[in-house]
């Protein structure tokens, strides 16, 4: 397949899966967004759950260069660099990047009904590596369960924003305000995380200096 028609296919199916919800993915409904000839989807994507694949893979490849082209930092060194990046990303998501955040959302949902579209989940790994390498570099004694677990707070954030409550109180998308705010609220989460390393690493220094005044 040509790679220039996988991407009309593929983003007018994001278009109409943010509009419109999985219902409203139909090869029909792809080809008249798409402004081609009926059948011409089809012809590419024979079943409903290929199309859903290849909508899964799309939005996979447009995060993933989301992040190489204007990725945060992740020096736990320097949590409010890394907060500010991460926010960056996220207001993006929320703004210019909004129809695909929704249908994401949507594809993550219907696999939940449909084991077979769990490749879905495969998204997040990248996100998930790098959190679980910079607890690592911390110092963090359980880095791949902490680095999960930061992943998810912050992806909790990014739902509440587009799809939860704090949609009706949060600055707008795309505004410094909103980055800011942002901000805050992933340089909280950092610092926890961080915080605990640190006291982890207090803990050990002091229990050796303590085991070795004994001896």
């Amino acid at each position: 397949m040509a790679t220039d028609r996988f991407a009309v296919l593929t983003d007018a199916a994001i278009e109409l899966v943010a509009e419109l919800g999985m219902r409203g993915l139909t090869h029909r409904a792809v080809d008249s967004r798409a402004g081609l000839a009926q059948g011409t989807t089809s012809a590419y994507f024979r079943t409903r759950k290929a199309l859903i694949e290849a909508v899964v893979r799309r939005l996979a490849d447009l995060d993933q260069a989301d992040l190489e082209a204007g990725g945060p930092s992740l020096d736990v060194t320097d949590p409010d660099a890394a907060a500010a990046g991460i926010a960056a990303v996220l207001d993006r998501w929320m703004s210019t990047g909004r129809a695909r955040t929704l249908a994401r959302y949507a594809c993550l949902l219907e696999a939940t009904h449909h084991p077979e579209l769990r490749t879905i989940l495969a998204y997040g790994d990248t996100s998930r590596a790098q959190a679980r390498a910079m607890l690592a570099a911390a110092g963090a004694p359980d880095p791949e369960r902490s680095g999960d677990h930061l992943v998810a707070c912050i992806d909790g954030l990014l739902f509440d924003r587009v799809a939860g409550a704090g949609a009706r109180t949060a600055p707008p998308p795309g505004t410094p305000e909103n980055r800011a705010d942002l901000t805050v609220a992933v340089t909280a989460v950092l610092r926890a995380y961080t915080t605990a390393v640190n006291a982890s690493s207090t803990a050990s220094a002091k229990a050796a200096v303590e085991g070795n005044s004994r001896s």
